[in-house]
């Protein structure tokens, strides 16, 4: 090489680029570019989706069973390749970093393996002795707390095999609590749960919140998400359709100056609906004695007419109203919006 040849700067080293990426996702707990995982003859289970779950919040991940969230939950695992794209979970790689990771991450999915053989408490004592991080002479303090947790104690002498789904549920639950971790990974926590072990899950999740872990919560229950999550992603058919902070999420519903539905109960619908079109109101219902419709957005000509102006209207139309107000959209109302399809709201 001749003095008046130019040197290009040498390439940072792969370790310095992993740093870099670290340090860029550090508020983060998972984080996805363009993750494909496509099967023989099929389209993909999951297609293209790039998600980023905030650290120390309550992530819920939602979409009508088979649109993609096991799956997806199975890379970000390191239980299955992608067949396209990247994840990065607690700042690694995956499935590369798992060995570092996992130990980090306490996670349900599919529902637990269980010995049927083996009590509730026996089998928790065969989880954590896999563990080589855990310390054997505080494994029956560890299994003790975690049965406690998740209301189990009282029936941790008996046979896996005679458990319930619910209970079951509940026993894969404690495994993945025998440890402080990081992150929190459920696939459908409170699948076969009655209302009362649902409530008892959800106190649980914010409980860990509070502690400082970050869940990661799959579910098709819309009020599920809604009760339990600051922040949530909504699946359609393989695809990521929005995400962000569940308060947030009605937005995407009202768009830019929307300001939701009014509400009316009376006895006079039908005139009721004629007014409330006069005024600007759209997407106007009629259901025995309750009208909706929704509020004109803000525009140049001003803002849309109060609820009060309303009312004073329909009583000088004639209209007797017995109660008017607004409303704010669910999930349910985010969800059919984007996707056009149905949803369970409480199972």
């Amino acid at each position: 090489m001749s003095w008046g040849e130019s040197v290009s700067p040498p390439s940072p080293p792969p370790a310095a680029d992993e740093r870099r990426a670290a340090a860029a996702g550090e508020h983060r707990v998972i984080e996805t570019r363009g993750l494909t995982k496509a099967y023989r003859g099929g389209r993909p289970a999951v297609d293209g989706l790039d998600l980023a779950v905030p650290r120390g919040s309550v992530f819920g991940f939602l979409g009508p069973n088979g649109s993609g969230k096991t799956t997806t939950i199975r890379m970000l695992m390191g239980l299955i390749e992608p067949t396209a794209g990247t994840a990065r979970v607690l700042g690694r790689p995956m499935p590369g970093g798992a060995r570092q990771v996992l130990p980090r991450v306490g996670a349900l999915i599919e529902g637990p393996a269980l010995y049927g053989f083996l009590s509730g408490r026996d089998n928790l004592r065969r989880f954590d002795a896999a563990d080589p991080t855990a310390e054997p002479r505080t494994r029956t303090e560890r299994v003790g707390r975690a049965l406690e947790r998740v209301g189990l104690a009282a029936a941790a002498g008996k046979k896996a095999r005679t458990y319930s789904l619910g209970m079951k549920q509940r026993l894969g639950l404690a495994a993945a609590l025998l440890r402080p971790r990081e992150l929190l990974v459920l696939d459908e926590p409170t699948n076969g749960l009655d209302p009362q072990g649902m409530r008892e899950i959800r106190t649980l999740v914010r409980e860990l919140a509070a502690d400082g872990t970050t869940v990661f919560l799959s579910s098709h229950l819309l009020d599920e998400i809604e009760q339990v999550c600051t922040h949530a992603a909504v699946m359609a058919r393989g695809r990521l359709v929005t995400q962000g902070p569940v308060a947030g999420l009605t937005a995407a519903v009202l768009g830019p100056g929307g300001h939701g539905r009014l509400a009316v109960t009376t006895p006079d619908p039908a005139d009721a609906v004629r007014v409330l079109k006069e005024h600007g109101l759209t997407g106007l219902r009629a259901d025995g004695d309750r009208v909706t419709g929704e509020l004109p957005a803000d525009s140049p000509d001003g803002p849309p007419p109060d609820p009060a102006e309303l009312n004073a209207a329909l009583v000088r139309a004639g209209v007797r109203v017995r109660a008017l107000g607004t409303e704010r959209p669910s999930l349910e109302d985010v969800f059919v919006r984007l996707t056009g399809e149905g949803f369970d709201v409480a199972g």
